[in-house]
């Protein structure tokens, strides 16, 4: 199907496709405004980097290096109005020498990018990480 230029800017006619969105973030220290002042400032950052709205999330699954455990970041994202995106929380693997008080999160979502559009997002020292894709 081909369209023209008033059907491709339609929304319900734009091809979407479903595309993961990763995400991290570095805390000074585990405290819990701290660790929900950061995840909402990632969360917040990879949709505004992504124009994403609510209703494109599928899920989003957290996880926190083990060093954090003053709350869930998924309280964070209802807080920010997620409260009907399922949200899963989890504990980072444990390497010796990993960066520590990591909030990573990895955002399902429908969209009408193609994979090499998506913005990635890495804050503070998370930059570190993934230099090669963080903005």
């Amino acid at each position: 199907m081909v369209l023209d230029a008033a059907q491709a800017s339609h929304p319900a006619l734009t091809a979407r496709a479903v595309r993961a969105v990763r995400g991290a973030v570095q805390l000074d220290a585990d405290e819990r405004e701290h660790l929900l002042a950061s995840t909402r400032e990632l969360v917040t950052a990879v949709l505004e980097a992504n124009g994403l709205s609510t209703d494109d999330l599928i899920s989003i699954t957290f996880t926190c290096t083990p060093d954090l455990t003053s709350e869930f970041p998924a309280v964070a994202a209802r807080e920010l109005g997620l409260g009907d995106v399922p949200l899963m929380c989890a504990v980072e693997v444990d390497v010796r020498g990993a960066m520590p008080r990591v909030v990573r999160l990895m955002a399902l979502a429908e969209t009408a990018l193609a994979r090499s559009e998506v913005q990635h997002v890495y804050l503070r020292g998370a930059a570190a990480l993934r230099r090669d894709i963080a903005q």
